[in-house]
Parts: structure tokens; sequence; C-alpha cells
């Protein structure tokens, strides 16, 4: 596992990331709870057992494990589509742990990994119902698009983007350097 840099003090409330394998049990854990939360939401989801593991590598992927006292409290994960575009996967937050930034946390250093590996778009997809994701991505600069993905529902599902300059507007809260 690697941990990444310690938080500077202005930020010390937010927890710790830790980038993981998407096979880490605690990566499991909680993307099947965001499973759970989909099926019962929409009555289907997508199964995380099927996204391939080696999608989430580095350096054309990463996923990442947030510990709130020594809790893992949220998740999520970037993959490479092509040399230009990444895109944003499995970002779950549990309810517990909700409403208090942790979701922009993760996606800040998404977003990081993903333009310092070249990125200058990246895609995401999360469901209508999802209002408080919906809200935070936007804030965060994203715009609604048609579906990239073949066969969505455009009723249940909503496809964003967001251009990454080399200097992306969502700036991490912390460093984003990796540490061993």
């Amino acid at each position: 596992m690697t941990h990444l840099s310690p938080a500077p003090p202005e930020s010390a409330a937010l927890p710790s990331l830790t980038i993981v394998p998407y096979s880490n049990p605690q990566a499991r854990r909680l993307t099947q709870a965001l499973h759970l939360e989909q099926l019962a939401t929409y009555g289907f989801a997508d199964d995380p057992d099927d996204t391939p593991e080696e999608q989430f590598h580095p350096p054309r992927g990463l996923f990442v494990i947030a510990h709130r006292k020594g809790v893992s409290v949220g998740c999520g994960g970037v993959r490479l589509l092509d040399a230009n575009t990444a895109e944003i996967k499995r970002m779950y937050v549990a309810a517990a742990a909700r409403g208090q930034g942790l979701g922009r946390h993760i996606l800040e250093h998404l977003e990081h990994h993903a333009a310092s590996c070249g990125a200058s778009r990246i895609l995401l997809e999360t469901g209508a119902r999802n209002h408080a994701a919906l809200a935070l991505y936007q804030r965060c600069g994203y715009v609604p698009v048609p579906s990239y993905a073949p066969g969505r529902n455009p009723d249940v599902n909503r496809a964003m983007h967001k251009d990454l300059p080399q200097e992306h507007a969502c700036p991490p809260t912390r460093d984003a350097g990796a540490t061993r």
C-alpha cells in the first residue's frame, strides 16, 4: 500500500488516502457497499467484480481508500481511457462519513493523478437520483454530456465531463504526491 503524504495543518480533519489494489479487501468492502446502495436505489447496478483490477494499476490508473481513525470510509478510482481522457470510477463515501468534504477530497486526488498522467479531459457517470454526487461534481466543474457508455438509460445514469488544464481548476486540498 502507498500512503499519500500527510495533510497540511489546515486540512487536519480530512482523512488519509491510501493507494491500494482494486482487489484490496477494504476496497472490495466499499465497492460492494456502493453496489448494494445502487441496487436499493435503482433495482440494478453494475457489479464491481466485473471491473478488471488492472484498469486501476498505476500509472494508467489508481484506486484510493480514505481512512478516518483507522476505518475505511470512502474510495474511488481513475483510469485512463486513452492518452487524453480519464474516467472516474467507483466513487463512494460511507453514509456515516458523508457531508464532510470527503467526496471532494477523493475526487481532487483522482483528478490530480489523471492530469499528472497527461489527461486533458475526465469523464464520470453517476446515478440520476444521486443528488449529492451530482451537486459535488457540478461544484467541481463537471458538466453533463451524452452517455459515453453503450446501453445506458439517461433516466437512470448521468454522464459528466470536465476539462483538466495543466493547472486543473479543482486543486487538491492536500499534497497529492505519494510516499512509500
